[in-house]
């Protein structure tokens, strides 16, 4: 009797094992740390034209900061801002893309960069998806 009892003690035990186990893999899977993904950080430089007038320079920047808000609201660009001084490094972006071509086309769209005003350096960037890394378009 006594042996019949440990026979059927060890499925249930071996059964709350493998739950508590599952349970806790899917906590400690689900912990922002161990979701880091990659994204893309670009820092904008000055461009090698910078040679519009005032006018045009205008038309430019306006162009640049509308293609910042497609892309926001599009959810592929997480940060956008410029720098407070005026030296070669004019900003950053931090994109969620899958692929380091994907960001270059979509900073091809930027009148900006098209125009030779902006040039920018392209780095991938790692963090946890959460707060405004969190995938996909802003709620």
């Amino acid at each position: 009797m006594k042996h019949t009892l440990q026979a059927a003690l060890v499925p249930i035990v071996m059964l709350f094992v493998i739950t508590s186990t599952a349970q806790q893999t899917t906590k400690t899977e689900k912990k922002p740390e161990n979701q880091v993904r990659k994204y893309y950080f670009v820092m904008l430089l000055k461009g090698s034209n910078r040679t519009q007038d005032s006018v045009t320079a205008a038309k430019l920047q306006d162009g640049h900061m509308a293609n910042i808000g497609r892309l926001y609201k599009e959810g592929k660009l997480k940060v956008a801002g410029p720098f407070g001084d005026d030296g070669n490094w004019r900003g950053i972006f931090i994109f969620d893309c899958e692929t380091e071509e994907e960001v270059k086309k979509l900073l091809d769209t930027d009148p900006a960069i098209a125009a030779g005003r902006l040039a920018y350096d392209i780095h991938p960037w790692y963090t946890t998806p959460m707060g405004s890394f969190k995938p996909g378009k802003p709620e």
